[in-house]
């Protein structure tokens, strides 16, 4: 009894200090899964469209083309995505380019949060469909989660997923394996749960050396898909934020995009 009396307000007060960083992680999680990028007044080549979406203001970077094709970019985590906007140019010539800029990223308005990320990626879809029959989407490490559940819910005509992830609980418990993520996390982007919704052919592409989403999450969110609708391509010797300096990289993109139409919903 006297030892359990010593010990008790110990475990006690561990188990509250735990409670207490539980409860701080859950109101402070948008902080640490988002990181904005600031505005951004010129793009070379690109023009800026704005679309509304719940309420919000989203800034789009677009560069127009001849012709009905068109490529919607979701760039991954505190990413300017007008960065991409020369290479993308040079690799997709006969391409109406369109590169969002999510809710309070580089200056769209708003806070980012999953489900206003998916209005905004339904809402500029809608808007780039308008002039385009034929929109194939790439979503980057982030933006794969985006672009699923887009692909789940529109014509897509094709789908990049690049430096993907199977679900953001998946990613959070390698990194935090002490945390009861799948409790505390509210933004999920369950790309898994979507997967066999999406009818579009599927890329998925994985750099090698990938420091930052573990390769058996891709290789997760791969298997997902139906049986033969998913190619994958590993870029050998790059990492997560060193895969735009392979060529290989977009080069397996322009190959896969070359295929056309060939969306079955």
């Amino acid at each position: 009894m006297g030892l359990a009396r010593v010990v008790l307000p110990f475990v006690a007060a561990a188990v509250v200090a735990y409670v207490l960083l539980c409860a701080w992680v859950y109101a402070t999680q948008r902080a640490r899964i988002y990181f904005p990028t600031p505005p951004t007044s010129e793009a070379p080549r690109a023009q800026a469209v704005w679309v509304d979406s719940s309420g919000e203001r989203i800034k789009v970077w677009a560069v127009p083309r001849p012709g009905s094709s068109a490529v919607l970019y979701f760039g991954g985590n505190a990413e300017d995505v007008a960065g991409n906007i020369d290479r993308f140019a040079e690799m997709f010539p006969d391409r109406s380019l369109f590169f969002v800029n999510y809710r309070g990223y580089g200056g769209s308005s708003g806070r980012p949060s999953e489900a206003g990320l998916r209005d905004d990626a339904i809402a500029i879809f809608d808007h780039v469909r308008r002039s385009h029959t034929g929109i194939a989407v790439i979503g980057r490490s982030l933006g794969s989660g985006v672009a699923v559940h887009l692909a789940s819910s529109r014509p897509v005509e094709r789908l990049v997923l690049v430096t993907a992830f199977d679900s953001l609980v998946n990613v959070a418990r390698v990194y935090f394996r002490w945390l009861p993520v799948g409790i505390l996390l509210r933004d999920r982007y369950d790309s898994v749960a979507m997967a066999r919704e999406v009818t579009a052919p599927v890329l998925i592409v994985i750099a090698a050396e990938d420091e930052i989403i573990p390769r058996a999450r891709s290789e997760s969110l791969a298997a997902a898909f139906a049986t033969g609708q998913a190619k994958v391509v590993v870029v050998p010797g790059v990492g997560h934020n060193t895969l735009d300096l392979s060529p290989a990289y977009l080069g397996a993109v322009r190959v896969f995009l070359r295929g056309g139409a060939g969306a079955r919903g």
